[in-house]
């Protein structure tokens, strides 16, 4: 029986015997991405004193400068994870190509890991994340990352605060589960967590407004603030995304003359935050369609990206196509 207070991985096993026919697998999974985030919390309680703050002198396959804990956060991940077993391939937003584990050859499912997601508020003590999500083995080739949102069995992500929550779904619903650090477990706190249909708060990057692509979303923006909204932007999507979670609302980054496909990765970043979304009541959007029904053609692909409350994302879609 489920219940508050309940250890992440107690939960995990109550889920799985809802399954006569699981075989375990995808448990063992989700408890080794647990393992692996309980050490990257240490590394990042520690940033200011063990030397893993700043950039590391290098940039990832985006052109973009690498922090120190970005690549600690993304070992420690590839290495816990590959040395579980239960991954055939593994994919990370740090990774230009897809990693294939020797102890992963029976695995029966793949993941795509954002490992530090907000990674430039690092220096500044904001609140960062990792997101993750996956997917089933089919072909066994990395063709397998490209099946589309619809096909995750699992998403979740870890925001790394002042407190720590990790935040799951294996599609019947979001729990979430805080970090009581007194005896090292995630402890049941948010069950069945469920979005308002409407929410007071919209989070989007206002300096960008001008290099926006559509009219019709500065003009649903100006609506908001006629309405009473209040603007609350930090910059970490985990950290943005959780709040609007929690509260409603809206969350959105989309295509500007910059980034004309998007700035964020459908991936890592994308399918995985709408999965949650969807699965809490919420509505996710490119601006057209839901996130989950966009098929991506490679694996660091972008895409504009608009998550909230029911109601947000209906009239943001209404002002998008009466431009």
């Amino acid at each position: 029986m489920i219940t508050e207070g309940m250890d992440l991985n107690r939960f995990i096993l109550e889920e799985e015997r809802k399954y006569p026919q699981a075989t375990g697998s995808l448990s063992r999974a989700l408890m080794a991405i647990e393992a692996a985030t309980k050490i990257i919390v240490s590394h990042v309680r520690m940033a200011g004193l063990a030397d893993v703050l700043g950039r590391a002198g290098q940039r990832n396959v985006y052109g973009e400068e690498v922090q120190k804990l970005d690549l600690l956060a993304n070992e420690i991940l590839m290495e816990q994870l590959a040395d579980s077993g239960e991954f055939y391939a593994l994919a990370s937003e740090e990774l230009e190509e897809v990693v294939f584990p020797e102890k992963g050859r029976d695995g029966k499912y793949i993941i795509a890991l954002d490992p530090l997601d907000g990674s430039s508020n690092i220096d500044v003590n904001v609140s960062i994340g990792t997101i993750f999500s996956i997917y089933r083995k089919v072909q066994g080739t990395a063709e397998d990352f490209l099946q589309g949102g619809r096909h995750q069995v699992a998403a979740g992500y870890v925001v790394y605060g002042s407190s720590t929550m990790f935040l799951l779904t294996t599609g019947n619903g979001v729990n979430g589960f805080t970090l009581d650090p007194a005896v090292g477990l995630f402890l049941l706190s948010h069950r069945n967590l469920r979005m308002p249909d409407r929410g007071k708060i919209y989070s989007f990057n206002e300096a960008n407004a001008p290099r926006w692509l559509q009219p019709g979303l500065r003009r649903y923006i100006e609506a908001l603030k006629e309405r009473g909204y209040t603007a609350r932007y930090i910059g970490s999507m985990v950290a943005d995304v959780h709040r609007t979670l929690i509260k409603g609302g809206i969350f959105g980054y989309p295509a500007d003359q910059k980034n004309p496909r998007g700035k964020l990765r459908y991936l890592y970043e994308a399918a995985p935050m709408a999965f949650l979304v969807e699965q809490a009541g919420g509505r996710s959007s490119d601006g057209t369609r839901s996130l989950l029904e966009v098929r991506p053609e490679e694996i660091h692909q972008r895409v504009p990206v608009f998550l909230g409350s029911r109601q947000e994302i209906e009239d943001l879609e209404r002002y998008l196509r009466e431009e």
